[in-house]
Formats: structure tokens, sequence, C-alpha cells
């Protein structure tokens, strides 16, 4: 394929940089220097103790024991976990249907053709500090999105339904059967949620700037929630004969990483489309390609302009974050690749704002939150649909 002209990332780690200048590029009547020594490791992600200066207050919680699902605020579990009973097959519950179809870019009006970058990252733009220079190629994708329907819903019957972001492929059919479907089996037959569609959606390849995943999730605008609304839920609709609620109240997004910052700025962008957020490890930090100057910080912007100088919103969201997540002292040292710092500053802001909110911070786990994930899963879910009322 042929390149596309350089593009302007956001990130950059330091042996990335190394990467990008090999021996071989030396000049050619210079003798050939000794091997490289390999690169160093980074640094291991330091445990963040919890009564740190500056971060938010914690109400402690005993080993096992899940935030209220009516409470708002900050919480402090782990570092041992106890899987949630809710992600067991139980016998007498409904079960409901996972299925799955795809999409092809070149059907689509929004990603296509996708991107991919050529190398890990690129060079420091000596024009703009917090960006690099990169090259990417166009790229044809097949996303595939799951689909699962349960057991008591009634054709023809407007539905509530949670959007989650990096959804399995074809040939995992039975992933998402094992956590997020048999959770909301679960709780849909002890009425802890609504009765609701979950909607899976892959995204299209590779990760963060310059490839397709980075650009759909670390995008702040609306774009990625508006491709969702006109070329995913229609096929939904379509394929499987059922109606996806207009309300936005019976509307929720969920993500990891990058997908859970997806998620905040769907709702974000569009709270007439979206209203309910659930992130773990949210990647609330520097990310956003290419760079774009209404929104500088990228996503790390949600917490340090966008959020205090916005009128509220109408956005329920549930945050839950590890004392090991990611920390990423990348080479234009921006001071704004640190997931916990991110999601510590979020809480702060949404409590000044009067938000809605519950933030769990996890011990002894590190990026997506590991075995805290399996116990706290059932309770964000329910946490974040606490308030639903059905229209009438």
């Amino acid at each position: 394929m042929k390149k596309t002209t350089s593009r302007r990332l956001a990130f950059l780690s330091g042996s990335a940089l190394a990467a990008l200048f090999p021996l071989s590029a030396q000049c050619a009547d210079t003798p050939p220097a000794a091997p490289a020594a390999p690169a160093a490791a980074r640094p291991p992600v330091p445990k963040r103790a919890p009564d740190t200066p500056g971060y938010p207050k914690f109400t402690k919680l005993e080993k096992g024991i899940n935030p209220p699902a009516d409470a708002v605020g900050n919480f402090l579990v782990g570092p041992d976990y106890v899987p949630a009973p809710e992600a067991k097959v139980v016998d007498g519950v409904p079960q409901g249907k996972v299925q799955q179809f795809s999409m092809s870019s070149k059907d689509s009006k929004f990603y296509n053709p996708g991107i991919k970058r050529e190398v890990p990252f690129g060079t420091v733009d000596p024009k703009n500090p917090r960006t690099v220079i990169v090259e990417t190629f166009p790229m044809d994708y097949t996303r595939t999105i799951t689909v699962y329907i349960p057991a008591q819903y009634t054709p023809g019957t407007p539905a509530p339904f949670i959007v989650t972001h990096d959804g399995p492929g074809l040939a995992r059919a039975d992933a998402p059967r094992q956590e997020l479907a048999r959770v909301l089996d679960n709780l849909i037959a002890q009425k802890r949620v609504p009765v609701q569609i979950a909607i899976m959606v892959a995204h299209g390849g590779g990760d963060a700037q310059g490839h397709e995943r980075g650009r759909e999730y670390d995008t702040m605008s609306g774009k990625f929630a508006e491709f969702i609304e006109a070329e995913v839920l229609p096929l939904v609709e379509k394929n499987y004969g059922v109606t996806l609620s207009k309300d936005p109240e019976a509307r929720a997004t969920m993500g990891n990483s990058s997908g859970g910052s997806a998620a905040l700025i769907m709702a974000w962008y569009h709270p007439e489309l979206y209203r309910r957020v659930i992130t773990t490890s949210g990647t609330y930090v520097n990310q956003q390609w290419p760079f774009d100057p209404a929104t500088p910080g990228g996503a790390w912007d949600f917490h340090t302009t966008l959020i205090p100088q916005s009128p509220k919103k109408p956005i329920r969201l549930w945050m839950g974050v590890g004392d090991q997540d990611l920390l990423n002292p990348n080479v234009m040292r921006d001071d704004m690749h640190d997931w916990v710092e991110a999601n510590n500053r979020m809480a702060t802001v949404l409590t000044a704002k009067g938000y809605r909110y519950q933030y769990v911070f996890a011990m002894g786990v590190g990026h997506s939150m590991g075995a805290a994930r399996g116990q706290l899963l059932p309770e964000a879910l329910e946490w974040v649909w606490k308030d639903y009322q059905p229209q009438k």
C-alpha cells in the first residue's frame, strides 16, 4: 500500500525512540560499531499508596466486599479478591443468546480506510513538544460485533442496552459468555439491572496512536458515537429483530483502558445518546491522535479543563483503577501519562462538579484491574443502572 504523509502522534517511549536510530544508519565510511547493548528494561510500575497526599479520600472495604450499589464516592478494595458468584452459570436462571456478525471497513462512511503505523512510534515533532511524527498506511479491516440478547427480552419492545469496546473476534464467541453475558443473565434474573441487550464492538486493529484502535477510541470528538449510531446499531436491529431504546437514560457504554476513555467520550460529546458509563483503567491521558489544538492534552483534558469548565452533564460514571496501573514517562516528559494520577484527578473534579460517580481504587492489581475486575463487574453494572426508570 502507498504511504500517507507524515502524521503526528502524542506519545513515544524512550526505548521506541532509540529503536528508530539503529547502528546501520551510520555513514558508509564509518567503521562498524560494537553491537548495541540490549535496551534497558522499563522500571517496574510503582505501587501507589492510597493515602498519598493529594489523592482522594477512600473508604476502605473488607475482603470480598464491594461498595454499596447506591453509594457515591471513593472506595478502596483489595488486595485479596473473591470472584463474583454472578459470573457463574446458575441452575434455573434463563440464559440469553450470544451471536456475532462482522462489518467491513469498506462499507463504512466513518472509518474507511483504516490506518496502521509503520514503526512503533516516531520522532519528536520539533514544532510541538506534545507530539511526534510517524508514517502511517491505509488498511482494510473487518470488525466483529458480538450481541447478547437476554432470554427475557420481548420482541418489539424498546430495550435498554450497553455498548462495550474491544469486543471479541469471531473465533471467540464463548469469551463474553464467561463474563458479561453470564453476569447479565444473573443480574437480570435477580432484577438488579433492567432487561438489556449488550453490544460488544471490536476495534479496527492495532493500538494507540497511528493505529485504527487509537483513532477510534482516543479521539476527543463525537465521531465514534456517531459511527455506532449510524452503522452498528441499525445492523444489530436488522440482524436480530430487536428494538433498541432511543432514551439516553436507557443506554450505557463500557470499556477498559482506551476503551474506557472511549466510553466516556461517547457520553460526553453525545449525552443525548448515552448517559451511563463504566470504565476500568480509563486512559484519561494524553494519547489522542492526531493532535487537536481544541483538546491539546487529549483525554487528560477531561480533568484539567473539560469537566471543571463545562456545565454539569447528565452522566452517571463508574470508574476503577489499580494501584499498579500504567505509568509511562514518555519522551515528551509532559507529565500526562500516569493512569492512576489521571483517574484520581477525575474523581476530584467529579466531586467538585457534583457528578453521580463511584470510584474504586484496587490494591495489588495493574492495568485492566486483574482479579479486582472479576469481583467488581456485577456491582459496577448494578450501580450504573441503579436509578433507571423506564419511560412510560
